[in-house]
């Protein structure tokens, strides 16, 4: 494979216009090696080269990485700029960011453009949870935050994600409006900044961490607690939460503690993939603990490990969302709540909103829709780890308020003899049994996922019924009896995803029901990776 004429011209335009002499000479170099013929070099400069990252609803995401499709300087210039237009030019903003790499040179470049553009900007103090940022958009009124951060996406990934008034993630048509004012920013270089912003004083996050202080309404705070911010930025503050909630035997897991760009422990930093929660339920087993906690890298999103029998294991998402939505219907004030979870999580918070009198929607995944989900929201959930438990002051998925909550609802039963477990088993004894699971497909060509959903759609299994669920959301859904199943592409990973729930009532005994209900659902965990693969 040859260098291009048209490839070699952009790729000197894209050196000219970089502010960075970092990316500069990172993609000099790159372009040197592929006019010398290196076909690996030619390969790497298409790809750098591919076109801008695309700005959807999440905002951006990509590894950090010269050129018009990478993480740099350039795009959070250009990026910010064409935010600041689409905001019209006057008002508060924060801007916050994790520990990733870039991260710091980001957000630097974000609140400077913003502030040339004429927006009172905020920068957070140093590295914190993307949380943080969301509860001060939504309690200062500001008109924008924008949070340097990739979440829980490998090492060499960064990502930049804009909340609007209110706290809440964007949605269509904002993204495509502002993809358009994005592209009709001039070159980097050239888009004025200004470093006169400010920094968010300490008592601004120390009004965050009294919030989420007085969630608890139990009375127990016995509770020796395993926490791991899994190389993250949410050790600190989740401690210091925890703390002031009353919760102070916690013991962190050491080799994760502190903020590391390269989180070296785990293959993927997040806490649903196998593996990446061993060395929390190592700690908790150790120490002995009631209840093990495990955040994603910027602490939006809670993991639980229980003890269940002689050996730990983490919850699902699912078992994770229905204890706390049962908590929380059962201790909310509101006259007439409403919880809210998404198609791909399990039906088993619907049950249990009906039996609170409550109101009950779904929507599509991400909590962008979820924060949106109704008036007299008091809780939401998606199975992918993230709960809102406080959604008056945070209007997004929260891990430090979702343990501080789960450390509330664990003492409480432990006080009565009791354990998460248990109460997974009293909820299936009065709702039946719903065991969720997930076939998940990694691709690294991505025109793959597109092809696998369009053969689904035009040849549905004949084993179940199908439908097309809001056909420009691209998700399908396959139901038999007891039995449902969702497909969509992941929007954050280069993914294909398959949602699994089977409900099985409970007749003859909880034990018999999950015997039974476990080889229904591996059945079809083997039937959907057919289908699928």
């Amino acid at each position: 494979m040859s260098l291009t004429p048209a490839l070699r011209d952009a790729t000197f335009r894209w050196i000219a216009d970089d502010p960075s002499d970092a990316t500069r000479t990172e993609l000099q170099g790159v372009l040197a090696r592929a006019m010398g013929g290196d076909p690996a070099a030619v390969e790497d400069l298409r790809d750098r080269m591919a076109g801008p990252l695309t700005f959807g609803t999440a905002g951006l995401r990509g590894p950090v990485r010269a050129g018009t499709n990478g993480m740099n300087v350039a795009t959070v210039v250009r990026t910010t700029a064409g935010v600041a237009s689409w905001l019209g030019g006057s008002g508060l903003v924060f801007v916050g960011r994790d520990a990733r790499h870039g991260s710091e040179e980001f957000a630097s470049a974000a609140a400077e453009v913003m502030a040339a553009a004429g927006f009172d900007v905020r920068v957070l103090p140093g590295p914190l949870p993307t949380p943080v940022l969301a509860y001060l958009v939504r309690n200062h009124g500001a008109v924008a935050g924008i949070q340097i951060t990739a979440s829980h996406n490998p090492p060499a990934d960064n990502g930049y994600k804009l909340y609007l008034s209110g706290g809440s993630q964007i949605v269509p048509p904002a993204d495509g409006e502002i993809e358009r004012a994005i592209e009709s920013v001039p070159a980097a270089v050239s888009v004025p900044r200004a470093a006169t912003y400010s920094v968010v004083p300490d008592a601004d996050v120390d009004a965050y961490l009294d919030r989420v202080a007085s969630l608890p309404r139990g009375q127990a705070r016995a509770l020796k607690i395993a926490l791991t911010p899994m190389h993250g930025v949410g050790g600190a503050l989740a401690v210091e939460a925890l703390r002031r909630a009353g919760f102070t035997d916690v013991h962190v897991v050491r080799s994760q503690a502190v903020p590391d760009p390269d989180f070296p422990t785990v293959a993927f930093p997040n806490p649903e993939e196998p593996g990446a929660s061993d060395e929390l339920l190592a700690l908790a087993a150790a120490v002995n603990a009631d209840l093990a906690i495990a955040l994603d890298p910027d602490a939006d999103r809670c993991a639980l490990g229980v003890r269940d029998g002689e050996t730990w294991r983490m919850l699902r998402g699912d078992e994770t969302g229905v204890l706390l939505g049962s908590l929380v219907l059962s201790t909310t004030e509101s006259a007439d709540p409403l919880v809210a979870t998404t198609i791909v999580s399990s039906s088993l918070l619907k049950s249990i909103a009906a039996a609170h009198g409550a109101r009950y929607a779904e929507t599509l995944t991400g909590f962008k829709w979820l924060a949106r989900a109704g008036e007299g929201l008091v809780f939401a959930y998606e199975e992918a780890l993230g709960n809102c438990v406080d959604p008056e002051f945070v209007a997004d998925k929260d891990g430090i308020s979702a343990a501080v909550v789960a450390a509330d609802l664990a003492a409480g039963l432990k006080a009565s003899g009791r354990t998460l477990p248990d109460a997974l088993d009293q909820l299936a004894l009065d709702h039946g049994l719903h065991l969720t699971d997930q076939v998940s497909l990694r691709y690294t060509d991505l025109s793959l996922i597109g092809a696998t959903m369009a053969r689904l759609r035009s040849a549905p299994p004949a084993d179940f019924a199908s439908e097309d669920l809001l056909p420009g959301a691209d998700v399908l859904r396959w139901t038999a009896d007891g039995v449902r199943v969702v497909v969509r592409p992941s929007g954050t990973e280069p993914k294909l995803k398959a949602y699994l729930e089977v409900v099985e009532p409970v007749t003859d005994g909880l034990e018999s029901a999950r015997a039974s209900g476990q080889a229904r659902l591996a059945r079809l965990r083997e039937r959907v990776t057919e289908l699928v693969s």
